[in-house]
């Protein structure tokens, strides 16, 4: 079994420097290409931990396990959100018992103009949605009403109810039992530590850094972290 890891943002390759810079985990269409080409028609495993990002990498990525001609198994070790919950579509799939799916509409940023760029932009956005949700649809058997609809609420899925809608094959560890009691200090992982939208385009206009900036990010995702210690129980005031 040949491993490939779907960790961190979800990036194209003209923003990996930056996160490479920054020391942050990421997930590229080439990185995965360049995987599945070692691999040479190995069954390969998907380790999933991711919050999402780039839609159109995350429809390569998709594109191109669906393509592979050897077995493709997904493991969701934590959480598949958003443009990484499409790419856990494209095969065999099992989940985490602590494990979650998140599936939403498609966002944008950055967009400015009148009345008729915005309505243009919401068409956009609602085609964006259907070619995403083509995705479900397949693994699922749901129809692509059921699917918007889910989107529509940005759905947190257990791993049970995921199962259950048929977006994911099984629970893992179903039929062997734990040597533990109980879970404890689970941390929960959240997008708010992904680098914001408009610093990575800042960065990529100007090719230079604001250290400034970049002191003001890490702060803002130190704070982020240390605030869901505290949600899940490992810090108390």
């Amino acid at each position: 079994m040949y491993d490939i890891d779907i960790k961190g943002d979800i990036i194209s390759e003209d923003s990996q420097w930056i996160y490479d810079w920054i020391g942050l985990n990421y997930t590229t269409a080439k990185n995965v290409v360049n995987k599945l080409k070692e691999a040479n028609g190995q069954p390969v495993r998907l380790k999933v931990n991711s919050p999402g990002g780039d839609v159109f990498v995350a429809s390569e990525i998709y594109t191109e396990l669906r393509s592979y001609s050897g077995d493709v198994n997904i493991e969701i070790v934590g959480l598949a959100a958003s443009a990484a919950s499409v790419i856990s579509m494209a095969g065999n799939s099992k989940i985490s018992p602590t494990g979650q799916l998140m599936v939403h509409n498609v966002l944008t940023s950055g967009v400015t103009g009148d009345y008729r760029v915005m309505d243009h932009m919401g068409e956009v956005l609602r085609n964006a949605n259907e070619t995403i949700a083509n995705a479900y649809v397949s693994k699922s058997g749901m129809s692509m009403e059921q699917v918007l609809e889910l989107m529509n609420n940005e759905t947190w899925l257990t791993a049970q109810r995921a199962v259950e809608l048929g977006l994911i094959d099984q629970v893992m560890f179903e039929d062997t039992k734990p040597n533990f009691k109980n879970l404890k200090n689970m941390q929960l992982y959240n997008s708010c530590t992904s680098i914001p939208q408009e610093l990575l385009e800042k960065i990529k206009e100007s090719q230079t850094i604001n250290k400034n900036e970049v002191d003001f990010f890490m702060k803002q995702k130190a704070q982020a972290q240390l605030n869901l210690l505290k949600i899940g129980g490992k810090i108390h005031e």
